[in-house]
């Protein structure tokens, strides 16, 4: 139970990372083809506006830019002057170690969830946080309590996301059939014999205990479908949501066979 528990939360913090920033730059990409599009949509629709006032508009387009151009100008001068003057060492020592760390966007890399988990984990290892506020004698124990139903209410609302997605995967399916079948292939035949492998190497080099319970763990989480949190971050960022409901729909479908079936050969393997 605490290897399963310590394993979801891993699993989380790595969705909510890594799988997280790859949807948030996909989408953003996503979006900038489709600004490009309406704008070459927009350019050609252009081509049908009478060049007389094409030439009208352009002159006065001219006659404002000129004098835009020289307020810009000064702006910009007296702008500049000022941030000169803003501009401090502690300004200097933040600009050096984002130079460092290349930049990352810290509010993309740390979602809220990936947040909520590390500092789940600060709690448990820290024994001056967790005896204030895990048990029913602790000081704090309301703030459990509190996260406890949250999390309760979270589950119901994963699910109908999750409902959502499989129904629009009913509606429609754009996504190539082949592609969908690659997918399942990869997920219910290659990972778990994947799986199988890496666990009895594990377990001959001694770095897993022979524990036939804990193995058996170990195996099914090569077996398992995707996880509900990728549908979440689809319908977060509205980018991939119908190839994610086609794919989710046919994976789910198959999972009740292809889970019986793994947990069948699993037990008999480590028995």
């Amino acid at each position: 139970m605490a290897y399963a528990s310590l394993s979801m939360a891993i699993g989380a913090i790595f969705i909510w990372t890594y799988v997280y920033n790859i949807m948030r730059i996909s989408s953003s990409k996503v979006q900038k083809e489709g600004n490009k599009s309406s704008d070459s949509i927009t350019l050609a629709n252009s081509e049908d506006v009478p060049e007389s006032l094409l030439e009208g508009c352009s002159e006065n387009i001219y006659s404002a830019k000129g004098n835009v151009d020289d307020e810009y100008r000064l702006l910009l001068s007296k702008n500049e002057s000022e941030h000169k003057m803003k501009v401090h060492i502690l300004d200097k020592m933040k600009h050096k170690f984002g130079m460092i760390l290349g930049n990352p966007n810290f509010r993309g890399i740390f979602s809220p969830a990936t947040l909520g988990a590390i500092v789940g984990f600060t709690i448990g290892v820290v024994p001056q946080f967790h005896s204030l506020m895990i048990g029913t004698n602790a000081p704090l124990h309301v703030i459990e309590d509190s996260a406890s139903m949250l999390g309760d209410a979270a589950i119901p609302t994963t699910t109908l996301i999750m409902g959502a997605n499989l129904l629009k995967g009913l509606k429609g399916a754009s996504t190539p059939f082949w592609t969908i079948i690659g997918i399942i292939v990869v997920r219910y035949i290659m990972l778990p014999i994947f799986g199988v492998v890496i666990v009895k190497v594990a377990t001959h080099l001694g770095l897993v205990q022979v524990d036939p319970l804990y193995q058996f763990i170990l195996l099914l989480q090569y077996a398992l479908p995707p996880a509900m949190n990728i549908g979440t971050i689809a319908q977060l960022f509205g980018a991939g949501e119908s190839e994610c409901s086609v794919i989710m729909l046919w994976t789910y479908a198959l999972a009740s066979i292809a889970v019986t079936l793994w947990s069948t050969y699993f037990m008999w393997l480590v028995s």
